[in-house]
């Protein structure tokens, strides 16, 4: 698999909850910051308060290899309760690629619920590129080794994301009063 690919990682799991506990919590943007290696903070841009189409909200990460940064995500999906979906931008343009633009993402990440017996399918995904990432400098210092870097990046994020899936789990499956 190469970057020009678009990479793609999708992992799913039945939460034994009421979708709609488990909507609340994967439209939490900071809930992932509690689960995940890399992303440290999460907050809403432009006094935005929650999700609606076209909000924006900014993420700071950290990678032993990247340093830190920041990445302005674009709400893209909602269509309650069933799929939220953003987009990541380079709004400060470290990785290069030119300006910023949702039509060209980073990333599209993606949660989707689908209503089962005893509660609910929660899938997240996630699609690499087109535009630069990180990841499109770490392939630049060693552009032989591209499908190497991919499988090693994919299997990183696979890891990060089922992780993530697994705390919305415990969290939606403890009464709510203890969930939180």
């Amino acid at each position: 698999m190469r970057y020009a690919d678009g990479p793609t990682i999708e992992c799913d799991l039945h939460v034994a909850a009421d979708p709609a506990r488990v909507w609340d919590l994967v439209t939490d943007i900071e809930l992932p910051a509690r689960f995940s290696p890399e992303l440290r903070r999460v907050r809403w841009l432009d006094d935005c308060e929650g999700p609606t189409l076209g909000a924006r909200f900014e993420g700071e990460n950290h990678h032993p290899l990247l340093g830190e940064w920041q990445t302005v995500s674009h709400v893209v999906r909602l269509d309650a309760p069933r799929v939220f979906g953003w987009v990541v931008v380079d709004e400060a343009g470290r990785f290069g690629g030119g300006p910023a633009d949702p039509e060209r993402p980073g990333s599209a990440w993606q949660f989707r619920l689908v209503e089962e017996a005893g509660g609910c399918r929660l899938t997240h995904s996630v699609r690499i590129g087109p535009g630069r990432t990180g990841l499109s400098l770490i392939i630049d210092r060693a552009p032989e080794q591209e499908e190497v870097i991919i499988e090693r990046r994919t299997a990183a994020l696979r890891e990060a994301m089922l992780t993530t899936l697994e705390g919305i789990k415990a969290l939606a499956e403890t009464p709510a009063d203890d969930g939180r």
